[in-house]
């Protein structure tokens, strides 16, 4: 089973336990970090979404250009624009990039957030809009006939694109969410479902939820997993611990002096969130604040379960080996971001990626090994079983001639 890194494609050197210095679309910072994914063996980075953050479509554009092979992860919220011109949007970046670009389609799951650009619809009516959003993007990148649709959310007529994506059949559909509406959509319409990193246990769960999904829509195939984490890496495992203590230090320092997102600074004052999946985080965090093997809640908790935030903790090769216990669950993406964005990227690839790639190709060949023994037994077993009927067989030629002998 292959194995995929998704980084962040941030436009400025801020996090949650720095301020930003520069402006919100640094062209250099963005450019530094996505050719630091692409140097030290990312496969691709996400350009993430917030309702006053620089536009993703236009930065992915900016560094579809500037790369050669590092593939782009565009965020989209279907409340933004027509599906139709989505569609045209997508496909002219995956021209520009030579076939590099795949699609995650977020619903939403703040209101006030939503309410920012004028989406004042339920949670359950933003899933089912988003269902049909991402039907008509498809049915845009593939079909060169002009095509009408007559739905709750979209009604157009004879729409037909001129620009389509390098990538056949199409770009890949990235979808997240830990509801029951959010499987329902994901299971039925992803190519690739997004999961916050928890417990083994719980992620086991989440992925059997989003395999039932899927087979209830009808599908035959499942979507690839995808679990994202906040790496904390180090020489040693005291160093690993010592330098996860600071960077939570230097989170409460941020909450007490407010950062720029209005939205996280509600979120780091204990304002309950509204969506599942940073409910679900700040649960587990109420139940421990360390699980398996490197799992670590505590960043999780002093955010108030803020997007991705749980953190792996202790050596490279410790957080290669936790990494590859989700592989080893079916999850095929991994997705990282330090805290540090561009020294934390580099780090990872040169001393986290290249392990768990190594453990990988192993699992792969003996799994191959494995399968092919399988497939000589099997193959033995066949030709045994000929050999025992061709000689059943002239056994009874043999006995007939000698009852005819007799005669």
């Amino acid at each position: 089973m292959p194995v995929e890194f998704l980084g962040i494609a941030a436009t400025s050197d801020s996090s949650e336990t720095r301020s930003r210095s520069g402006p919100s679309f640094d062209k250099d910072f963005t450019l530094r970090l996505a050719r630091a994914h692409e140097e030290w063996g990312w496969d691709r980075v996400l350009f993430a979404y917030h309702s006053g953050s620089p536009d993703p479509a236009a930065g992915a554009a900016y560094i579809a250009a500037r790369t050669d092979t590092l593939q782009l992860l565009l965020a989209h919220r279907p409340n933004l624009s027509y599906p139709t011109y989505a569609a045209k949007v997508f496909a002219t970046i995956d021209q520009i990039s030579g076939g590099r670009v795949a699609v995650h389609f977020i619903t939403g799951g703040n209101d006030a957030e939503q309410g920012r650009e004028g989406d004042f619809l339920t949670k359950d009516e933003r899933y089912a809009r988003t269902r049909e959003y991402i039907g008509i993007v498809k049915q845009a990148w593939t079909s060169h006939e002009p095509f009408s649709h007559q739905g709750a959310h979209y009604d157009f007529a004879d729409f037909v694109s001129d620009v389509f994506p390098v990538q056949q059949p199409r770009p890949a559909v990235s979808f997240g969410g830990s509801s029951p509406a959010a499987y329902q959509a994901g299971g039925a319409e992803a190519d690739i479902y997004c999961l916050w990193g928890e417990p083994l246990e719980q992620t086991a769960e989440q992925i059997a939820a989003v395999k039932a999904a899927a087979a209830a829509a009808g599908r035959t195939d499942v979507p690839r997993i995808q679990a994202a984490f906040r790496p904390i890496i180090a020489p040693t495992e005291e160093l690993a611990w010592e330098k996860a203590h600071r960077v939570v230090e230097r989170i409460e320092q941020r909450k007490a002096a407010g950062g720029p997102d209005q939205l996280k600074r509600r979120r780091l004052r204990g304002q309950a969130p509204q969506n599942t999946g940073s409910q679900r985080l700040i649960e587990i965090a109420g139940r421990g604040e360390r699980f398996d093997r490197a799992l670590w809640t505590r960043t999780a908790a002093v955010t108030g379960g803020a997007g991705n935030s749980n953190a792996l903790v202790g050596t490279p090769e410790t957080v290669a080996q936790a990494l590859l216990d989700y592989y080893d669950l079916g999850v095929e993406i991994l997705s990282a971001r330090g805290y540090d964005l561009l020294g934390d990227a580099i780090d990872f690839g040169r001393y986290v990626i290249p392990i768990v790639r190594e453990e990988v190709a192993k699992r792969d060949a003996a799994r191959a090994a494995e399968q092919e023994a399988e497939q000589e037994a099997k193959r033995e077993t066949e030709r045994r079983a000929e050999h025992a009927a061709a000689s059943a067989s002239q056994d009874q030629d043999t006995s007939e001639r000698q009852l005819e002998v007799t005669r």
